[in-house]
């Protein structure tokens, strides 16, 4: 109960309205989307750079797409470019006779560790999604016919190595794997075909410990391609 003497309580103020800057809407998302990005380049046109990689939709507009910043506001084509100056001799082959949802993903490990080029053998429509649009700055080849890889392979003195945990493979962890070679995956569930094996000039398996008997396609992919990376690559 409020003493008499008490003074009577004031009324809260009213809320003024706020006159702190407001954060700028959000850029649009676009397909290749996977960070924050980049905004337009600072300055407007007249500081954009005089250089014909960059993009000047790009620079007008900002850059969202899943690139490392060296590539900001790049063109495609200009990626593609530098890209093409340095790619591994190592090349990526997947079969593809049930439209394969891994094979997105395997084409962006590809292009995370620089294959020279993805073979898709089998159908020649693949899912995109897990991609991320990497496939834009990869190059991609399709056989109709694992004979046609094959025959391809050797006009290249290009060895196939296999992966999958069959009878008779060795373990990745123990194999020198070719500089120059095609790394040869077959599909989630029933693995490498008969023939692909058959073709092969050697098949490894990834050591595993746990009680799965395999791992994804796309993991181990991206396990073997790294693998080529500690051999062979030059880092730094």
């Amino acid at each position: 109960m409020q003493n008499a003497d008490s003074p009577a309580p004031q009324p809260a103020p009213a809320p003024q309205p706020s006159h702190a800057p407001q954060p700028p809407p959000a850029p649009a998302r676009t397909p290749e989307q996977s960070t924050h990005g980049v905004g337009p380049w600072p300055g407007g046109p007249d500081a954009w750079p005089d250089d014909d990689r960059y993009d000047p939709e790009l620079l007008a507009n900002g850059d969202t797409r899943n690139v490392i910043d060296r590539y900001r506001y790049w063109s495609i084509g200009a990626i593609v470019a530098e890209l093409d100056a340095h790619r591994h001799p190592f090349h990526v082959a997947i079969e593809n006779w049930q439209h394969d949802m891994n094979i997105g993903s395997i084409v962006r490990s590809a292009n995370a560790f620089l294959a020279h080029t993805v073979h898709i053998v089998g159908r020649r429509r693949w899912n995109k999604r897990g991609a991320m649009v990497t496939d834009r700055y990869q190059h991609i080849v399709h056989h109709d016919t694992i004979a046609d890889l094959v025959e391809w392979a050797k006009d290249q003195r290009m060895p196939m190595i296999a992966v999958d945990n069959v009878p008779g493979s060795v373990q990745l962890e123990t194999f020198d794997l070719p500089e120059r070679c095609v790394l040869l995956f077959g599909q989630e569930g029933p693995g490498l075909s008969a023939e692909a094996m058959d073709a092969a000039d050697a098949i490894v398996e990834i050591a595993q410990f746990g009680s799965t008997r395999s791992i994804n396609a796309s993991a181990a992919a991206a396990i073997v391609m790294h693998t080529w990376v500690v051999q062979h690559a030059r880092l730094g």
